[in-house]
């Protein structure tokens, strides 16, 4: 039991490691933010941003990542 509290604990420090990389390197990353499917709308007292695809690639990207660890898990 307790060990597998602790496989829980070392892979929830871990997503919160990738998450804060990540957050600290999205200024870096140039293409986040302005790929194909990301819609900006900007009016005199009114802007809209959707990053509908961003938000699918970090969902592509996070499915694949959390499929191998999945794997790896179960091993």
């Amino acid at each position: 039991m307790v060990s597998y509290l602790g496989k829980i604990l070392v892979g929830i420090g871990l997503i919160f490691v990738i998450i804060g990389a990540t957050l600290l390197l999205s200024k870096h990353i140039p293409f986040i933010g302005r790929l194909p499917g990301d819609i900006y709308i900007r009016k005199e007292n009114f802007s809209l941003y959707l990053p509908l695809g961003t938000c699918l690639l970090l969902s592509i990207t996070l499915s694949i990542i959390l499929a191998v660890l999945s794997w790896f898990w179960k091993r």
